[in-house]
């Protein structure tokens, strides 16, 4: 893994990918990571943060973290 601290399209999209697999998002396909913008990064990086520092999550954590990132999205 490289350094998330540089703000890059492959750190982004590895983010993503990480978020969506932890949270075994079953509407992974509709949150492609070419529909977040270079932009959002820091808040990305917030999410995937938190998202790896858990273990489970609760159904409505779940939901609201899909919906932080639905409002990142392009």
């Amino acid at each position: 893994m490289s350094n998330l601290e540089q703000a890059t399209v492959d750190n982004m999209v590895y983010m993503i990918e990480a978020i969506k697999s932890k949270l075994k998002m079953a509407s992974a396909a509709a949150m492609q990571a070419s529909s977040f913008n270079l932009e959002n990064y820091e808040d990305i990086k917030d999410i995937y943060e938190v998202v790896a520092s858990k273990d489970n999550f609760s159904i409505s954590e779940v939901e609201a973290l899909v919906s932080e990132l639905g409002k990142l999205r392009n």
